[in-house]
């Protein structure tokens, strides 16, 4: 089957299987290899990307119930010019990573954590993020840049 939707800002359309999951459809077909597939149940998070502006797992739906939607994957993130996303610049400038392979899932949901959630608590911050699990951190400055990243926003850095 062929779906056509925008990722990235960008016109794309895929043939797929109609079981072909959308994290399939973004690494292996569009080659956007940021999205990572960590659990293949939906625990993780890794495999976070923006669905109409809203955070999705998209390991855990199908490539055809994106047809016609706009993703935004960790790619997508930055400006044309390679500027950092605030998000992406404050995980980095806070250090809320260690080895990485949550960061992309983990910053995406961070973007819509803090569009919906704009003044959010630590501690609702904490509990937001629930939904990605990053196995090195402790979370300590994940959080701190989910804050710094928040406040960039807000500012329109």
């Amino acid at each position: 089957m062929q779906i056509s939707l925008t990722v990235n800002g960008r016109a794309a359309t895929v043939d797929v299987a109609p079981n072909t999951l959308l994290v399939q459809a973004l690494r292996e077909h569009l080659r956007l290899t940021g999205t990572h597939v960590g659990c293949d149940t939906a625990q993780c998070g890794a495999c976070t990307v923006l669905m109409n502006g809203r955070a999705v797992k998209s390991c855990n739906m199908l490539a055809a119930q994106a047809q016609g939607a706009e993703i935004t994957t960790i790619e997508g993130l930055a400006a044309a010019d390679g500027t950092l996303h605030p998000m992406q610049a404050a995980f980095k400038e806070c250090h809320g990573l260690q080895c990485g392979f949550c960061t992309p899932g983990m910053v995406m949901s961070a973007v819509d954590l803090c569009a919906r959630h704009p003044k959010a608590t630590t501690g609702e911050i904490r509990e937001l993020l629930e939904g990605n699990i990053c196995r090195c951190t402790g979370y300590q400055n994940i959080v701190k840049a989910v804050e710094q990243g928040r406040e960039a926003m807000a500012a329109g850095r």
